[in-house]
């Protein structure tokens, strides 16, 4: 899980062979946060216009050294998914959201302002082209995150595809399982997605009804202590809902797209008790920050060796 070409070098020195999860929301924090703001709140089309053209350049420009230094590796690229108050301050009322976790993130923004996920994918392509005339090899593939409805994931993904169509490129767009919708609905989901990554922080959190940071910071530690949780769900994957769950949506997305590729990208992929339970469920790959990849790798190879015995 990656956002810099720094942090791509660090995670293959340490045997990534991929980029799992890049969240392009990172590269608009600091000094481009403005751009995002112009754009969400844009009223009329030659501002929408204007934001879009400007975030479309930083976004490639960010891209680039990403590509470059994971090449020939894959690299996904997740669309933006942050919620809106990373973004927006107290003073946009029009904006503010009771609870922006369950707002308007990921894929429901992108169909607010169709312009968002087409300029990125547009910054994509044009990164890929700029990475392969430096002399490199770049793949990319695309993830639309936050999807709880077919028809959601439908929609964009033919935007998308227009985007892609006019270039020369080949890129997988998938989606990130992240809601127990999506999960229950993941054969449905797969007729539209190249590939599933299951973005297990949210799926853990809309499971259990927990908002991480709150309870986190009040009720894990009592929760422990009294033996009504076994381990934090959050740091080791829940074996009794999350992980059977995480099983029956790549089963179900395999039977309606055979060969269908499925990974993990969220914190539980560096977790070796979690990988365990992941791969025993049957994804392909786990992306994890870059410094527990040599910890992931190994727990990967101990998942295999138990499961083949």
């Amino acid at each position: 899980n990656v956002d810099t070409g720094a942090d791509a070098k660090q995670a293959r020195a340490f045997g990534a062979e991929g980029i799992g999860l890049c969240r392009t929301e990172h590269m608009f924090l600091g000094d481009r946060l403005p751009l995002v703001q112009r754009l969400i709140e844009a009223e009329g089309e030659p501002s929408e216009v204007d934001a879009l053209e400007t975030l479309g350049q930083v976004q490639r420009d960010a891209l680039a050294p990403v590509f470059a230094a994971m090449s020939p590796h894959p690299v996904t690229v997740r669309l933006l998914d942050a919620p809106l108050h990373e973004f927006i301050g107290s003073g946009s009322t029009e904006w503010v959201e009771h609870n922006p976790m369950l707002g308007t993130r990921g894929v429901r923004l992108a169909v607010l302002r169709e312009g968002l996920y087409r300029m990125q994918v547009r910054a994509v392509l044009g990164a890929l082209t700029d990475v392969r005339t430096a002399g490199f090899d770049p793949r990319a593939d695309i993830m639309v995150p936050l999807v709880a409805e077919p028809a959601e994931l439908a929609l964009v993904r033919s935007w998308l595809q227009e985007e892609i169509a006019v270039s020369s490129e080949s890129i997988p767009v998938g989606t990130m399982i992240e809601t127990p919708r999506a999960a229950l609905a993941a054969g449905l989901m797969a007729a539209h997605a190249d590939f599933f990554s299951f973005g297990t922080n949210d799926l853990t959190q809309l499971v259990f009804g927990f908002s991480r940071d709150d309870i986190e910071r009040r009720v894990m530690a009592p929760y422990l202590e009294l033996g009504l949780l076994e381990a934090n769900p959050f740091e080791i994957l829940d074996a009794t809902v999350v992980a059977p769950l995480v099983g029956s949506a790549i089963a179900a997305g395999r039977a309606a797209r055979p060969g269908l590729q499925v990974g993990v990208c969220g914190e539980h992929g560096g977790d070796p008790t979690s990988i365990h339970r992941l791969l025993a469920a049957g994804v392909d790959y786990v992306s994890c920050s870059p410094f527990r990849v040599p910890i992931a790798r190994l727990a990967v190879a101990q998942a295999l060796i138990s499961l083949d015995a």
